[in-house]
């Protein structure tokens, strides 16, 4: 069973300059259908996102691929604080 919150946590902690910073909220409680929320500092908003999104999308790729090994749907929101 992957566990969402760890794998988006390990994924998202490496880039940013502020871990500390750094919240992970489950929007909904739904089983097949996942909703995350990741808050991060300002000013590690652009490295999580990267040039044309591609830091971010590289991202929800890892997750897909973990929910839908399980039979899931899972949706990412990335923010600032």
């Amino acid at each position: 069973m992957v566990k969402f919150e760890e794998l988006i946590k390990n994924l998202i902690l490496p880039l940013v300059a502020y871990p500390q910073d750094v919240e992970i909220i489950r929007l909904n409680d739904s089983e097949d259908d996942l909703q995350y929320q990741v808050k991060v500092n300002p000013s590690d908003l652009g490295r999580v996102i990267g040039k044309g999104g591609a830091i971010a999308k590289a991202i929800r790729t890892v997750l897909y691929a973990g929910a839908s090994k399980e039979g899931k749907k899972i949706h990412l929101d990335i923010d600032s604080k």
